[in-house]
């Protein structure tokens, strides 16, 4: 079995949308069950799932979805495993739109529950916003604390996979210099 494309479920909902392939084509390239994909086209599984094209990604090529189209035997082969999680290393700060605004509280509660060891400044550096608010946020006193939903900001494009990693990288660092540092206040 090849290995599983990058989001497999939204993948499978693009496939099941967008192609002629059997359930079992789909379901083997997303290593899903075949009864999930039937769900996924019957409109019972993944509802609310966006969509994700494998082709835009580099997953897969038109190419080698025909040919699987035509024959129903062929299984799909993944195009790449080597997906680039971000492909600009300049930061660039782009405008969020005011929909988009209260997303950036939402993400910092999320950061919070999900990797509390990240500093306060670290998430506000991540997210946008500034270090009293995550303060705020984590101390509940937030001034909108109670219509908080957590959201995770790299499915909301706040940033990238790759950001999130070496903010916790450097955490975990910091952690563990921390606790040397206590090591050798104990001993002396």
């Amino acid at each position: 079995m090849s290995n599983a494309p990058l989001m497999p479920m939204a993948t499978a909902v693009w496939l099941v949308e967008n192609t002629s392939l059997t359930f079992k084509q789909i379901a083997d390239f997303c290593n899903l069950h075949e009864v999930e994909v039937q769900g996924i086209a019957d409109g019972e599984v993944a509802k609310g799932i966006k969509a994700y094209n494998p082709i835009i990604s580099g997953q897969l090529s038109k190419e080698e979805i025909d040919l699987s189209s035509q024959d129903k035997n062929r299984p799909l082969r993944i195009e790449s495993i080597d997906i680039e999680i971000s492909n600009s290393e300049k930061k660039i700060k782009k405008y969020i739109p005011l929909s988009k605004r209260q997303d950036k509280p939402d993400s910092a509660l999320w950061l919070i529950k999900q990797h509390s060891i990240l500093k306060d400044s670290q998430i506000a550096r991540l997210v946008g916003i500034t270090k009293n608010s995550v303060t705020s946020i984590r101390n509940k006193s937030y001034w909108n604390y109670n219509n908080l939903n957590p959201k995770d900001p790299v499915a909301l494009n706040l940033f990238t996979q790759k950001d999130l990693i070496e903010a916790i990288e450097k955490a975990e660092r910091r952690i563990k210099r921390e606790k040397k540092e206590k090591e050798k206040l104990k001993q002396a």
